[in-house]
């Protein structure tokens, strides 16, 4: 069976996370998908098939006769589907012999036209995959669940040589808890690597420092028609801390490795406002010195509305991995030939944003990322192409074999 076929059945079932719940796994509809895919690695014959009380799959593959010393090599992808848009009653559609022009999909008249995404044009020819149109897809990341399986059941029908494999899939990536309740102890790989990234054959292993940032204001509140002196309108408030951040800082004008304000909420009435930011760069200094100028910016706004109440509550949700893989660049090394013997081209890409494989990097388990073959994840415009998805098992694959070699 073919990544995309699997990947065919695993797109319908919704797995949306939800961070308000304050649960793990955070939504109940999660373990679904989480139970498919025990029954589907026991019936592989893969060891040690569980799914904790937390939601996590982990399975064991064991070494070939040979290779029972080489180093213990992880893969990791994420069962959730992004909060950002629909994840439910999820319709794929195939494009088979793509001409490479604009995709018109038949819900909410939404076309993926190549003059947005000029990438489409490389996607000629191939069988591509979308939803239609009033949902994302959910390759970010069952695609990577779907490539991750496929590998196994590869290494097993054609007697490939390799070393002892660990399996993994999570729940709630996409609201930064995937690896909460995560054992990397109990796992026991040595290294790994997360499947959850874009083009095939990208190599991440350098991802944003993250915060959370969210302000309370409390106004003072009286009739408008005698409020001269007294009224502290607070959504007015609000609006004076976000005019103070620089104004080009914001995901739709910066790339890269530049970093930004992201504004995700403002809420609220005079008597009341509530704004919530994520914090985003990918230098250690740069992200302190945007957690300080929010907190110098609020403070300032304090002082000049000494009779509302403004409260700035800032929390760190996870860290460049960067400096976790400096020693073992190898990971980033080998799968850079094993793109090159799948026949495409690596690209090292930052990540603008995160990844498991970051807070598993600090949890002591290296573990850059992989392009799954996705892109325009989180939203309508999500696409994938079945050949691409046979070519990143083609990575795994090499990436498996080339440790099955180290003594």
């Amino acid at each position: 069976m073919r990544a995309y076929q699997r990947f065919l059945k695993y797109a319908t079932i919704h797995t949306t996370s939800d961070e308000t719940t304050h649960a793990a796994p955070s939504t109940q509809r999660q373990l679904t998908l989480a139970r498919l895919l025990v029954q589907e690695l026991e019936e592989m014959g893969l060891q040690q098939v569980q799914l904790d009380p937390h939601g996590i799959v982990t399975a064991a593959l064991p070494a070939t006769p040979g290779c029972e010393s080489v180093p213990v090599l992880g893969f990791l992808a994420h069962m959730d589907t992004a909060p950002d848009f629909s994840g439910e009653n999820v319709q794929p559609i195939l494009h088979e012999n793509y001409d490479g022009g604009d995709i018109a999909l038949p819900k909410d008249g939404r076309v993926i036209r190549v003059a947005d995404f000029p990438f489409l044009k490389e996607l000629a020819g191939k069988t591509v995959i979308t939803a239609d149109g009033s949902t994302l897809l959910g390759a970010d990341d069952k695609a990577g669940i779907a490539e991750i399986i496929t590998l196994c059941q590869r290494l097993s029908d054609e007697a490939i040589p390799h070393g002892p494999l660990r399996i993994a899939f999570t729940p709630d990536e996409e609201i930064g808890e995937g690896t909460a309740h995560f054992d990397v102890e109990a796992f026991g790989a040595q290294y790994a690597y997360t499947v959850d990234g874009g083009r095939a054959g990208t190599i991440e292993y350098e991802n944003f420092n993250a915060a959370s940032a969210a302000i309370d204001i409390a106004g003072v509140s009286v009739h408008p028609g005698s409020a001269k002196g007294i009224m502290e309108n607070a959504l007015l408030i609000a609006a004076e801390i976000n005019a103070a951040l620089p104004s080009g800082q914001i995901p739709a004008q910066t790339e890269g490795y530049q970093g930004f304000f992201h504004l995700t909420s403002l809420s609220g009435t005079p008597a009341c406002a509530q704004i919530s930011y994520l914090v985003r760069d990918h230098s250690d200094e740069l992200f302190a010195q945007r957690k300080e100028l929010l907190q110098t910016i609020v403070r300032q706004v304090q002082a000049a509305h000494p009779k509302a109440q403004l409260n700035l509550s800032l929390r760190d949700s996870y860290f460049n991995m960067a400096s976790r893989l400096e020693d073992c660049m190898h990971l980033v090394e080998n799968a850079k030939q094993a793109a090159l013997d799948a026949g495409v081209a690596p690209g090292i890409d930052p990540i603008r944003g995160g990844t498991d494989g970051a807070q598993l990097s600090y949890k002591g388990l290296p573990c850059p990322n992989l392009g799954t073959g996705g892109f325009n994840f989180h939203g309508p415009c999500e696409l994938i192409a079945a050949e691409d998805m046979d070519t990143v098992v083609e990575i795994l694959k090499n990436i498996v074999v080339a440790y099955a070699g180290i003594k």
